[in-house]
């Protein structure tokens, strides 16, 4: 899909375990606010974290959820950027792999909750910066309110499994501790 804003952003897996978050970013991706960039050990992360902390999710429905993903976003797969994870300098050698990705993909953004392991003067001499995904899905809001809000409908719409209303859905959004884009949202939605 095309970006229209220019804008390319590295998932980290802690932004994708949570579902809500998961899906706002990706119906904020599908409304073309940014280009989500992930790669294989991220997704093996979030998948993995995800079967351990929560043994009512069988492994089968994340795989479709993965499948789903790289399908509707065929670009968003980083590779060939193992090369660049030695020369990498960050608090927790386990993050390497995520600057690495965001590297490689000409990313500018890292969508961390762990913006602590990524500090600004690590990443600075690559021109990257990481961002909770609080203040990005804020800052995507911020950039084109119509194109948010219809992505947050999109999102609305596509809860089938239970179907969940505007309200129930912000409310997990906070329970997630997007606070800034649901306050944002809400004000969006006249709430």
């Amino acid at each position: 899909m095309t970006n229209t804003t220019g804008l390319i952003a590295v998932l980290d897996a802690n932004v994708l375990y949570p579902a809500p978050i998961r899906d706002i970013l990706l119906h904020l991706a599908d409304a073309k606010l940014f280009q989500p960039k992930w790669t294989d050990l991220i997704h093996d992360e979030w998948i993995r974290n995800l079967l351990i902390n929560r043994p009512d999710i069988k492994s089968d429905s994340l795989k479709k959820a993965r499948t789903a993903m790289e399908s509707a976003f065929p670009d968003a797969h980083v590779s060939s950027y193992e090369s660049l994870i030695d020369e990498i300098t960050l608090p927790d050698v386990d993050d390497r792999h995520v600057l690495a990705a965001a590297i490689k993909s000409r990313a500018t953004i890292i969508v961390t909750n762990n913006v602590k392991d990524f500090p600004a003067k690590n990443l600075r001499s690559y021109h990257i910066m990481a961002m909770t995904a609080d203040h990005f899905v804020k800052k995507l809001i911020m950039l084109d309110e119509s194109r948010a809000l219809n992505a947050f409908h999109s999102q609305v719409r596509n809860m089938k499994n239970p179907p969940l209303s505007a309200n129930q859905v912000l409310i997990s959004l906070e329970k997630c501790r997007l606070t800034d884009s649901v306050s944002a949202l809400k004000s969006l939605l006249k709430l």
